[in-house]
């Protein structure tokens, strides 16, 4: 139930939230407010994992995933989880195929040891990330969170990332870092905060900065054509102008191989 109430409000930011209103899912002024005041809550904060994919290209070794590598005692997933935690995400999607998640739920099981309620979606098959986000469809009715599940992020400001999304009109907002190889990134031409160009792994650039693998989007997203967020959709939405991007001065650390577990061990320590 809804109540009519009257407030009084600074001349400012009350021109930032007629800000957000686009007259398509922000039609008018107690959309905008009501919205904030949810995100600024944490009410039905919404985060997802994804690691769709077919299972062998997830391994770090025969028997070992990315996400549940364990890495100084903690697996990956769990650190994960617990920063999701902290940032107020109290439900949690988690995208895969069978196997994978079998071995995800023996170490997090429905997530109530960690405070949160996980959600997991089985995947049968994809040809990229968007298919694989496009199994939520109809079931995420608000801004929520995508982190991959290969990443571990306890160092980047999610919220700040969150509020800069909440802020703006685009339809997703992606978390953007430096990076001295572009043709491994997606790479963005930007303006502000407006991601006017998208191109997923060039073979020759000269930008440097890039998507690092977290972002805010509305449901809107998986509404839009075609199978790969990094090649199919983010492009179309940067050319549409509605594609933001927020510059993060903390990066997020990739589990790709083996190798990656031994040189990232002693930066995580303080997180145990």
């Amino acid at each position: 139930m809804k109540k009519k109430i009257s407030i009084t409000i600074n001349e400012k930011i009350l021109g930032e939230i007629d800000s957000i209103i686009d007259n398509i899912y922000i039609r008018n002024r107690s959309q905008a407010i009501e919205l904030l005041v949810n995100n600024a809550l944490g009410e039905n904060k919404i985060a997802v994992i994804l690691s769709g994919g077919p299972e062998e290209a997830l391994k770090i070794s025969q028997n070992e995933y990315r996400i549940t590598a364990k890495i100084n005692n903690l697996h990956l997933i769990e650190f994960a989880i617990k920063k999701l935690r902290e940032d107020g995400f109290k439900t949690i999607y988690i995208i895969a195929r069978h196997e994978l998640i079998t071995d995800i739920f023996k170490v997090i099981q429905n997530g109530s040891k960690f405070g949160v309620t996980i959600e997991y979606v089985e995947e049968q098959k994809s040809n990229g990330t968007a298919d694989s986000l496009k199994l939520l469809r109809g079931r995420i009715k608000s801004s929520f969170l995508v982190v991959y599940g290969d990443i571990i992020f306890n160092e980047v400001n999610i919220e700040e990332l969150w509020n800069t999304h909440i802020r703006k009109k685009g339809i997703a907002t992606l978390m953007l870092t430096t990076t001295p190889t572009p043709n491994k990134k997606g790479v963005v031409k930007i303006e502000g905060s407006r991601i006017l160009e998208f191109e997923q792994k060039p073979v020759a650039s000269d930008i440097y900065l890039g998507f690092s693998s977290i972002f805010v989007a509305q449901p809107e997203l998986m509404e839009y054509n075609g199978a790969s967020l990094e090649e199919n959709i983010f492009p179309v939405l940067a050319k549409k102008g509605l594609l933001e991007g927020h510059l993060s001065a903390n990066k997020e650390l990739h589990v790709h191989k083996k190798e990656d577990i031994l040189q990232i061990s002693e930066k995580i320590k303080k997180y145990l």
